[in-house]
């Protein structure tokens, strides 16, 4: 990878994130009706005299442009103003609850990711036997079945099978790893269950194309065996498609923890913005939109680069 490769690739970072912020701004001030009428709900005190206050607080007595020059100013100093309800300013509650949801993501992609490669390498080395159609099987029935019906379904069992194990809310790791792993286990195979899916019948269908090449079947005149030709020849074009896709189901996976979150009462981002959007606190809708849209495309950068390294080939842009 070239200087002039990651340069580029940079930039195109930098616009997509430019993009999203213009987006995620427009969310409120788009809103049919007044915005700030809409944030104190149903409140029997609302007079113009506090109409125009939080208005003026939140900036929207503005001239647009203007409003969003403050607020992205702010927002790239880690301001991103205070919650309306309760005052406190939103990157400390941010902060508060993101470390649940990163944990989950993270735990979500190491166990998907790293099951579904020799998943995928056995289902494509084992073509057409019963065991390869079990297998297979069971990847439709994950990208079929919905993660919250699934952690539903878990927290009932686990209820009636292991009534003395805690399976919901959320222990710090550090305050107690064990207890933290016992409460994240159910919640992380719900949500990785869908892309341990995906991603072995992907790895799947790729190890059978790479298979399929002139250098598998000389390195097996050679007398290289099933294993080394699978796992030493095989697997590292497979990787390519493997890699972006991983990159792609992390976004799905911050968007399914905000259901997870909700399901196995995990104080993280995702029930964090549902409160927020039930008491209308839309300053916190934003900037939580923000930083979730910000990871997911950090993560892809970071995939973006990954691919680059695998295969110095690809053509760039």
């Amino acid at each position: 990878m070239t200087i002039r490769q990651f340069v580029t690739r940079l930039l195109e970072l930098l616009t997509v994130l430019l993009g999203v912020s213009i987006i995620v701004f427009l969310m409120i001030r788009l809103i049919p009706g007044d915005a700030v009428a809409i944030m104190l709900g149903a409140n029997t005190e609302i007079t113009p005299e506090r109409l125009l206050e939080l208005r003026a607080r939140l900036g929207l007595d503005q001239p647009l442009p203007l409003q969003y020059l403050q607020w992205i100013g702010a927002a790239l100093q880690g301001d991103f103003g205070t919650s309306i309800w309760t005052g406190r300013p939103i990157t400390s509650e941010i902060a508060a609850n993101i470390w649940p949801t990163l944990e989950l993501t993270f735990l979500s992609i190491l166990v998907g990711a790293s099951l579904s490669v020799p998943l995928g390498c056995f289902m494509a080395s084992a073509r057409g036997r019963v065991s390869e159609l079990a297998v297979r099987m069971g990847a439709i029935a994950g990208l079929t079945i919905p993660s919250f019906w699934l952690g539903i379904v878990m927290i009932f069992l686990a209820a009636s099978w292991f009534p003395g194990v805690s399976t919901i809310g959320h222990v710090p790791f550090l305050e107690d790893p064990l207890a933290n792993l016992q409460r994240m286990a159910l919640p992380v195979i719900a949500l990785s269950l869908p892309m341990l899916a995906n991603l072995s019948r992907l790895v799947r269908s790729a190890m059978l194309d790479a298979l399929s090449q002139d250098y598998i079947r000389t390195a097996r005149a050679k007398g290289v065996s099933p294993r080394g030709i699978v796992y030493r020849h095989a697997l590292r074009n497979a990787l390519i498609p493997f890699v972006t896709s991983v990159g792609v189901s992390t976004g799905y996976l911050l968007g399914g923890s905000i259901v997870i979150e909700q399901v196995f009462a995990i104080p993280g981002l995702g029930r964090l913005v549902l409160g927020a959007i039930a008491e209308r606190n839309y300053p916190l809708v934003q900037a939580t939109i923000l930083v979730m849209t910000f990871a997911f495309v950090m993560v892809n950068f970071i995939v973006d680069l990954l691919y680059l390294l695998i295969d110095p080939r690809v053509s760039h842009r």
